[in-house]
């Protein structure tokens, strides 16, 4: 990994600043080899450099070239973990050239060909492998330097809060790829053959690499901080969702998952969000909702926010999930509004919801409000013409998200993106004791199944969902499928199940060609010419068997 990191001589700065008190990063400054690190203040905001890959702004080029964010809408999590999975019907009316509709139909034959930008349209995430490089000697620095500076706690908080970035930088990367080459020592920070060595880390080592920064961040980070940084209860989250994902092959990772739903248990913080009856669910994402009892994290957002490097972080879904030609009145005397009225089309339909997953919804369940089965479309000369579910796949690719809706008129709503949520917590929780047990759980555990299930207006599950842990697993992978859509975790959660394969034919209507993107080519190329083999392609154990 030559040139692989980045000098620490010129780093930016940055601060919190927001009329909202939110947590609203804003470039101001440099720190130079003469002012290195000296107050609390300045390894403050060198830490702070840590999140530029984590902020919805249009791109960055923090350790590699053009690339845009975890959370950010044309590249991130929602493109790589719910547009490739069951939840999404291919985009294939108006689709946009490169490789949206590729993706979108669980296609990565193209993968290997992506270059290292991470910019529309072809996603190539693999030069991130630099931030974790960056971070790494970031922690570093903290690590020797933060002594003579910071209190011990304040020492301890920081770290913790550049290894809670670091394990999810590393955490995506490895539901995107699989294990990918990682540097995690400081000391191994700029020694050549550490960086030539580009081979995959085994699944196991991967995961321990994950486990520890989390571990750590959860033990040492702030319970507390201004709305939208990251905090030790976040940690607890990242920590127990990772060792759900990985308790198959980790010794004692269950038993972590449950121990975490505890320590967050025991702050009293958090509960469901139930203002509203059965609209409940679908109040809870509404601007007036923000970080409301249910919220452990997320995306901070403002009306001030425009993704720009100056305005900070906005999270524009309403442009990516209405169609174009979506018309603002039903009617052609504009008497009747749409649920667009505020803004009209946005740029695609980039991501839609399956109709046949939406069949898939119980009867009642008041999660499926919060997707539109019909839309008015504004034609050339201004009269309207209704989509229906008959024009799927010659009007419109698939039925509209409305989870996050249009409340105000502007370019770009403030509305946050949930990061980790209470009723994600209660599933998590009811999923490690199954898992643990090998059996159908009962007790708190499936009390939080019920709580989740009751907010959407549904009653406990029954039948073969509480008569074998089969049934009961199958039950909670949709379960997770309808109270987390598009909140950036399907994919990861249908490769958990071994369920990828099967559910993506199933309602999506085509057969994934891989279980992760392949590598790019020019990381395998770089490998061979320091005489490593890195492995193109990855599967876990059990691939086969999904079917």
């Amino acid at each position: 990994m030559k040139k692989i990191i980045f000098s620490s001589i010129i780093i930016l700065a940055l601060t919190l600043c927001s009329c909202e008190d939110n947590f609203d990063p804003q470039i101001f400054g440099s720190l130079f080899s003469t002012n290195y690190p000296r107050t609390e203040a300045d390894f403050e905001s060198y830490l702070m450099t840590c999140y530029i890959p984590f902020m919805n702004i249009w791109g960055n080029n923090y350790s590699g070239t053009n690339q845009q964010g975890w959370n950010m809408l044309p590249q991130g999590n929602i493109r790589m973990f719910d547009s490739t999975s069951d939840v999404m019907n291919p985009w294939t009316v108006g689709a946009f050239g490169g490789n949206w509709r590729q993706i979108s139909e669980a296609n990565f034959n193209n993968c290997p060909t992506f270059t290292r930008a991470s910019t529309a349209p072809n996603p190539s995430h693999f030069e991130k492998v630099r931030d974790i490089t960056r971070f790494t000697e970031i922690l570093g620095v903290i690590e020797k330097l933060g002594p003579s500076y910071l209190s011990d706690v304040k020492q301890k908080n920081f770290t913790g809060e550049v290894r809670l970035l670091r394990g999810l930088m590393m955490y995506y990367l490895m539901h995107v790829y699989g294990p990918v080459p990682v540097i995690v020592e400081p000391d191994l920070v700029g020694n050549i053959e550490a960086e030539e060595n580009l081979v995959r880390p085994s699944l196991s080592e991967m995961s321990a690499f994950i486990y520890e920064d989390f571990d750590y961040a959860q033990q040492n980070m702030a319970e507390l901080a201004v709305r939208g940084r990251y905090t030790a209860d976040y940690a607890k989250f990242c920590l127990m969702r990772h060792c759900l994902n990985e308790g198959s092959h980790m010794t004692g990772y269950y038993d972590k998952a449950i121990e975490m739903y505890e320590a967050l248990k025991a702050t009293n913080r958090y509960s469901l969000f139930t203002t509203g009856g059965n609209a409940a669910y679908a109040n809870q994402f509404k601007q007036a909702n923000k970080f409301n009892s249910e919220v452990i994290m997320a995306l901070s957002t403002s009306e001030s926010g425009d993704c720009s490097n100056t305005r900070g972080d906005c999270f524009p879904i309403s442009w990516y999930v209405i169609p174009a030609d979506a018309a603002k009145y039903a009617d052609n005397e504009k008497t009747i509004p749409t649920p667009f009225v505020l803004q009209g089309g946005g740029w695609g339909h980039y991501y839609n919801v399956s109709p046949e997953f939406y069949d898939s919804y119980e009867a009642g369940d008041a999660r499926r409000e919060v997707i539109l089965t019909e839309y008015y479309r504004e034609n050339a000369d201004g009269s309207t013409t209704l989509l229906t579910r008959a024009d799927i796949d010659v009007g419109w690719s698939g039925f509209i998200l409305n989870k996050y809706p249009l409340e105000i008129e502007q370019e770009f709503q403030p509305t946050d993106y949930p990061l980790a949520r209470w009723a994600d917590v209660l599933l998590l929780y009811a999923e490690a004791v199954a898992r643990k047990t090998q059996s159908v759980p009962t007790g708190e555990a499936m009390d939080g199944v019920t709580a989740v299930r009751a907010r959407a207006g549904l009653p406990p599950l029954s039948g073969d969902a509480v008569a074998t842990y089969e049934g009961f697993m199958d039950a909670l992978l949709m379960e997770r499928g309808y109270e987390l859509l598009y909140e950036g975790n399907r994919k990861i959660d249908l490769i958990r199940f071994n369920k990828f394969r099967h559910n993506v034919k199933k309602y999506k209507g085509t057969t994934p060609t891989h279980q992760y993107f392949p590598l790019p080519n020019f990381a395998v190329i770089q490998a061979e010419s320091y005489g490593k083999v890195l492995t193109q392609e990855y599967e876990r154990p059990g691939w086969e068997q999904d079917n």
